[in-house]
């Protein structure tokens, strides 16, 4: 039979320290209140330090005639890798001191990789938050002058200590075996020893969402509220865009943005001049990309009515000026008809050189001043209410 050994002092002090620590965290958990808080997951990557004092006792022979039942603390760093799983590495020393008087202590360090499973730590307060977990080790093994293999296993159950859950305590039982290799003349068999002991991490804890809390007092507000029109679905109001049929961003008014005209509040403005035979109201080839845009975007924005205006230069007679501009604005109109634009949307009007855009004086500003406009007038749509 083997004899029992009793427990070493630092033992004996370590067991009840953990005692002590564990009844005020439990009694601390059980009063722990939700009340306007819930608790989230934790996210990938989320960080905890956990270190784990105990007792360390051997449980094979040799090592348990020879030593007496010492002490061991293992430092974990863990990273989350989902709400039920942690990784990270692990380090521990185990010491157990001689059995005889005087004797040499048996010491141990590991040094490995770890994998934890766990209850999610944002649970509700069911059964005290408790958090049972289960972890395994591979580890490299240095004891005195030689390396070897080993492994390790444990589990355990955590109480966090506060609302944050930064804090967590709880028991563990951790199993270590260390691979012993062949070596003549020595007891080859593998040692095993068992730690038991309390366990401490520190994580970045739980966010929290404040609830509502039911106010002491009902009180009841009216709120107007205002709809805008925005009949495109473009995000811009209707009484600020510029094309409320036809959807476009903000920065071009919620107009599409066309490449040779640009739609404003009032008129299409052509980024191009339109081009006729000289003294003629003939359209050139060239001025037919501009059209054929003018025509998109009315038939874009359905609400649009359009008065062609042509312009002339101080050059030349009154009459034949005025005349020369109301035929360019019908040759004009003329085309956007012939490319499906309904007539009644379309209105020409010639205005001479009563309207000067620039100079007469010289040629750049004649130049200018033989134009055509578009000015857009819109329909106003009656719905019945008046």
């Amino acid at each position: 039979m083997t004899k029992r050994l009793p427990l070493a002092p630092s033992a004996k002090a370590a067991l009840t320290a953990a005692a002590l620590l564990l009844f005020v965290p439990i009694a601390q958990a059980s009063d722990v209140e939700t009340t306007g808080y819930n608790p989230l997951p934790a996210r990938i990557g989320d960080f905890a330090l956990k270190v784990e004092p105990g007792v360390a006792l051997p449980l094979t022979h040799p090592q348990s005639q020879i030593f007496k039942t010492g002490g061991g603390e293992t430092i974990k760093a863990l990273w989350v890798v989902n709400e039920y799983m942690d990784v990270g590495p692990s380090a521990t020393f185990l010491a157990l001191p001689n059995e005889t008087s005087g004797g040499e202590a048996g010491t141990a360090w590991t040094f490995g990789g770890s994998i934890r499973f766990r209850r999610p730590r944002n649970a509700v307060q069911t059964f005290m938050a408790i958090s049972p977990w289960a972890d395994a080790d591979a580890l490299y093994v240095r004891t005195g002058n030689l390396n070897r293999a080993g492994f390790a296993a444990a589990a355990g159950a955590s109480v966090p200590i506060g609302k944050a859950r930064v804090f967590w305590i709880g028991p563990f039982a951790r199993y270590f075996q260390i691979i012993q290799r062949d070596r003549p003349g020595f007891d080859n068999t593998d040692a095993k020893i068992l730690s038991l002991g309390v366990s401490l991490e520190v994580g970045l804890g739980v966010e929290r969402e404040r609830a509502v809390l039911a106010a002491t007092q009902v009180r009841t507000v009216e709120k107007e509220t205002f709809i805008c029109p925005d009949r495109d679905h473009d995000g811009i109001p209707d009484n600020v865009d510029h094309c409320p049929d036809v959807a476009g961003p903000m920065d071009n008014w919620g107009c599409p943005p066309y490449k040779k005209l640009v739609i404003k509040k009032d008129k299409l403005e052509l980024k191009e001049k339109l081009y006729f035979a000289w003294d003629q109201a003939v359209l050139q080839e060239v001025s037919f990309p501009v059209l054929d845009e003018v025509v998109q975007a009315l038939n874009d924005n359905k609400g649009f009515r359009v008065q062609v205006e042509g312009h002339a230069s101080s050059e030349g007679a009154d009459d034949h000026n005025q005349t020369l501009s109301e035929k360019r604005a019908e040759a004009v109109l003329d085309y956007l008809a012939a490319h499906g634009i309904a007539r009644d949307r379309l209105v020409s009007k010639g205005f001479g050189s009563s309207v000067p855009l620039d100079t007469n004086e010289t040629i750049a500003g004649r130049e200018n001043n033989r134009r055509v406009e578009f000015v857009v007038h819109f329909i106003i749509l009656n719905d019945g209410s008046k």
